[in-house]
């Protein structure tokens, strides 16, 4: 099967420098658009890892991203996001990247390059069979991402990967791999742009779809949320209201008493 890096591909666009400021942007919204429909393409796919993660959560596995520059610091985004949101322990959902905490920040040299470095990292996580395992690369070559998912598919880990290009070598090695095809970026090779995009789509669906599946969201509503600061309180406290005939000062009072939406309407009910 013939692989070419599609995202670094020659664009459409050429003397970019030429440009005024209302052309590059008008541009560049034009190729965003194609971004949803790309990953409605790969639907099927997102499904299918959805499904697995969720059946490991169930078993009392946890969920790990690893990738290396835009794409690790994106994975740590979308796991560092679902405690507070779903009100899920840290440790549930954890992003990984190529090079640590410091390349959060700034680029580590050579990271991305080290194809054992993943595994080593995986194992202070004392990773196990419960666990799933998603690589993520814009381009699907990143040797960091590629040779993680090898050790997790020798130790019986079940694997799912998200990347740019249609049959790349993440792709090939992925379990269940998930290619969003978003054709070239508008500067050519720059995959923070469509590519990160769509990465973010991807993982906000696995992430929010895991979390519906597994009771995390009553209705429409994030029932689990921590209640981080005075707009998260008075947001849970309209929710409580919502759901059960109490003023804001009553719904307020089983709030704090409660520390959750949920508990808190529980409580209620189970007295009524």
């Amino acid at each position: 099967m013939t692989f070419t890096k599609t995202t670094e591909q020659s664009s459409k666009y050429e003397h970019l420098e030429k440009m005024s400021v209302q052309e590059l942007l008008s541009n560049i919204n034009q190729e965003d658009k194609t971004v949803p429909y790309a990953v409605e393409k790969a639907l099927p796919q997102i499904e299918i890892v959805v499904s697995q993660i969720v059946a490991k959560m169930k078993l009392g596995g946890r969920l790990f991203y690893i990738g290396a520059g835009t794409s690790g610091r994106l994975g740590i985004v979308d796991a560092s996001e679902c405690p507070p949101t779903f009100g899920v322990p840290f440790d549930l959902v954890n992003g990984i990247i190529a090079g640590g905490d410091m390349a959060i920040r700034r680029a580590v040299e050579n990271a991305e390059d080290n194809a054992t470095q993943a595994w080593k990292d995986l194992l202070e996580y004392n990773i196990n069979e419960n666990d799933v395992v998603i690589g993520i690369a814009a381009s699907g070559t990143t040797p960091y991402v590629i040779g993680g998912l090898q050790s997790c598919n020798e130790n019986n880990i079940i694997t799912g990967s998200i990347s740019c290009n249609a049959a790349s070598p993440l792709s090939q090695t992925a379990q269940f791999p998930i290619d969003v095809v978003v054709g070239p970026e508008f500067v050519t090779g720059s995959s923070r742009m469509k590519a990160g995009t769509a990465q973010k789509l991807v993982l906000n669906m696995i992430s929010t779809a895991t979390m519906i599946q597994l009771g995390k969201v009553k209705g429409n509503k994030m029932v689990d949320m921590q209640l981080s600061n005075t707009k998260l309180v008075d947001r849970g406290v309209k929710m409580i209201m919502g759901e059960i005939p109490v003023s804001y000062e009553e719904a307020a009072a089983l709030l704090e008493k409660h520390g959750s939406v949920r508990k808190a309407v529980d409580s209620f009910n189970s007295k009524q």
